[in-house]
């Protein structure tokens, strides 16, 4: 959302924009504030150890409610597909506000996987009504949902700005493990990142087998994995991986490190959905670690393959990637780097009357 909170603070004093942050990643969040400049408004600091996602829906739900009663304003967007931007379009309703969705119409068509974004995404929708599609085929599938033309926008994809802000930011690597792999010039990066929860069990066993097998026959690489915290992701890593020379198992990356990760890797093999979205701008070839996705431009593009965990699959499509010449040099299915201009000039022009100073975007 950083980009988007950027490009509306030009039209202050037209326009006031506050930000109110849920306070779950506190550390991570701080760091993108002060990369983007971007002031909290609010912070409602509903984290707590062991949190389920009733915990979070019911801390959100009181403490968004408290900020809309107090500031009252005309427009309140979400970004993306968490329990966060569901319960925040939810008080939207409730209190009568206009909802703007950023990143709407992503679909994967199970609402189990990936579980619980791919509902909470569809109840946001029901609820906006401004519909900010990062790429035509979210479009058409919202066009597929009854949603009335006017409605949508297609702008790209936010994370596509804020990846090309920080990437021309010149910082040093402050993860150690990280630093050491990409500082040694006889091996190549692997980045893997894997925390899905209907990967938990067998399945991530499976995957984590495959990767195991990719470092024992490659000799020049080296696996950096920024281990998730969850039990069912950090036993099984500890397990499986942590006794490999070549594979690197490391807390979680900030924004900027994940950035030069990006930047550096040969190959990244991830279930993450924005990676999916943010590695086709360096051209690291992708392998997707999920059964489905709702982000299939990728593939369609050639920048990206669909795996799943089936360790087999993993190793045939790791090898021949890290067999093959490197990074391609494809544009990006995802977005230019001009979807919060276009999101801020949209909700300007339609709250001020001001005419349109960009247009939709054609990818």
């Amino acid at each position: 959302m950083a980009p988007v909170a950027s490009a509306l603070r030009a039209y202050a004093p037209r326009v006031e924009t506050r930000l109110a942050l849920t306070g779950q990643h506190t550390t991570l969040v701080d760091q993108v504030l002060t990369a983007f400049d971007v002031e909290r408004h609010y912070d409602l600091g509903i984290m707590k150890d062991g949190q389920t996602l009733y915990d979070v829906v019911h801390g959100a739900m009181d403490g968004l409610r408290d900020v809309v009663q107090d500031f009252r304003p005309d427009v309140l967007l979400v970004q993306g597909d968490t329990a966060t931007v569901f319960t925040a379009s939810l008080v939207g309703f409730f209190e009568r506000v206009r909802v703007g969705h950023v990143e709407a119409g992503l679909r994967s068509g199970d609402k189990y996987a990936p579980f619980p974004e791919e509902v909470l995404r569809r109840l946001s929708d029901v609820i906006s009504d401004y519909y900010f599609a990062p790429t035509g085929r979210s479009r058409d599938l919202l066009l597929a949902e009854n949603v009335p033309s006017e409605q949508i926008h297609v702008t790209g994809n936010t994370v596509v700005d804020a990846l090309l802000e920080v990437s021309a930011q010149a910082r040093p690597v402050s993860n150690e493990v990280l630093r050491t792999v990409t500082e040694d010039r006889s091996r190549r990066l692997v980045l893997l990142t894997a925390h899905r929860r209907e990967s938990f069990g067998a399945p991530i066993r499976e995957l984590f087998g495959a990767i195991r097998t990719i470092a024992d026959e490659f000799d020049d690489i080296g696996v950096v994995y920024p281990v998730h915290p969850n039990p069912n992701v950090m036993g099984p890593a500890q397990e499986l991986l942590s006794d490999h020379p070549r594979i690197h198992l490391t807390e979680p990356l900030d924004y900027f490190d994940l950035v030069s990760a990006l930047q550096s890797a040969s190959l990244v093999l991830t279930d993450s959905g924005g990676i999916q979205e943010e590695a086709p701008t360096f051209g690291a070839p992708v392998l997707v670690l999920r059964e489905v996705t709702e982000r299939p431009e990728g593939i369609t593009a050639g920048v990206a393959e669909l795996v799943g965990t089936d360790a087999t699959l993993i190793v045939e499509r790791a090898r021949a990637a890290l067999a093959s010449s490197g990074r391609e040099g494809r544009a990006n299915p995802y977005g230019d780097g001009r979807a919060g201009a276009r999101i801020a000039d949209i909700l300007v022009s339609d709250l001020t009357g001001q005419p349109r100073t960009t247009t939709d975007w054609d990818g």
